[in-house]
């Protein structure tokens, strides 16, 4: 049976919010991996903007130490979700941190409780524009706030409040759970010991320019209509596009070489993969978040990190190539941060860090005992 949260206090930048957590027993595994959702009421926005209530879908592993004090924090990409560790859903899919996370593992799951949380703004379960705006009853769509990296983590931190956790040993993440690790660090400086920011950046890129590019080719697709295309059937066509482009930036062609070595074939299975992302995912939560993704800046307040930090890059990563690891580090260093420095030797981009696991995961769990000792 579903298992109900009582209110528990928040941070104090939403003092007014109430919270409710209902959480799904998965089946006993040796993760002990839950699926849940969490409710927050009026949750107020950098903006000023208070949503009525916000939903954040996440899952946990392990088990919460008596004292709220042996927590990990899991931040997900841009277009990827909070299943992060062992097998969900009707296919048993694996979790892309699978390599990482469990019993025994580099972020060990018989020591450490871990919670991997879905975005605000993200399509797998977390408020987002295609649920309901409470004063129209339908899709907020294109009308959905504005937010921040500020707000993701704002939304978290209630989470992680509501689920008892007084300090966590580390926040980890790639790509955009990066940029979420950084702003961690930067906002909520004394709630980790541990940094550890993959395949990302302490400063997003691209700026307004980059949210026009994404509106413009979303506008392509005939069923746009400025982003209300709920009930024209969906913008899939156009999702499916993006996506191909998306995984192939991503190093696709290399992690498909060796099971599909007929390119056609290749191309089929990387189509077939977009196809089914873009059934599930929201084409305005691309928007949303490409909006607070370019507007993020943790790199200015970098003197007020506390935690240690590693930094990880992928050897043949295109997004976040290792040329930009001098500057990150010599900022870090600048700002009196205890920081250091791994690269991946891996051919597979930007998706290193969970297909190449097994290449970083002994420098992961050596950060790890260090910052358990802290703790």
């Amino acid at each position: 049976m579903p298992v109900s949260f009582g209110r528990r206090p928040l941070l104090a930048a939403i003092p007014a919010a109430s919270v409710l957590a209902t959480v799904a027993q998965a089946q006993a595994d040796p993760l002990k991996r839950r699926e849940a959702t969490f409710k927050i009421k009026d949750f107020k926005l950098e903006s000023g903007t208070v949503m009525p209530e916000v939903t954040i879908a996440y899952e946990t592993y392990g088990t919460l130490s008596p004292d709220g004090r042996n927590a990990v924090l899991l931040t997900h990409g841009y277009t990827s979700g909070q299943h992060m560790a062992g097998r969900s859903g009707a296919n048993g899919a694996e979790g892309s941190w699978g390599g990482l996370v469990g019993p025994g593992k580099a972020i060990d799951t018989d020591r450490l409780y871990v919670v991997s949380s879905n975005m605000l703004g993200s399509s797998f379960g977390s408020t987002n524009p295609s649920f309901a705006n409470p004063a129209t009853g339908k899709p907020y769509g294109p009308d959905f706030p504005d937010i921040t990296l500020v707000d993701i983590i704002n939304a978290q931190k209630a989470l992680l409040d509501g689920l008892g956790v007084k300090h966590l040993v580390a926040v980890a993440g790639p790509s955009f759970g990066g940029y979420q690790t950084f702003q961690w660090g930067v906002t909520h400086p004394e709630f980790m010991d541990g940094l550890v920011a993959v395949v990302s950046a302490p400063k997003g890129s691209g700026g307004e320019a980059a949210v026009k590019s994404l509106l413009d080719f979303l506008a392509k697709d005939p069923n746009w209509n400025g982003g209300r295309y709920y009930d024209k059937g969906g913008v899939t066509g156009i999702l499916t596009e993006m996506r191909v482009a998306t995984l192939k930036r991503y190093g696709i062609d290399e992690q498909l070489a060796a099971r599909f070595p007929d390119k056609d074939a290749r191309e089929a299975e990387i189509k077939r993969r977009a196809e089914t992302w873009s059934k599930v995912f929201d084409a305005n939560s691309l928007v949303v978040l490409r909006k607070a993704s370019v507007r993020f800046y943790a790199e200015k307040d970098m003197p007020k990190i506390k935690a240690k930090v590693l930094y990880v890059l992928s050897r043949t990563d295109k997004l976040f190539p290792p040329s930009i690891a001098p500057d990150v580090m010599a900022k870090l260093k600048a700002a009196g941060v205890s920081a250091d420095y791994f690269e991946i030797d891996s051919d597979f981009g930007h998706s290193a860090s969970g297909l190449d696991a097994a290449k970083w995961a002994p420098r992961l769990k050596t950060f790890m005992a260090g910052l358990e000792k802290r703790s």
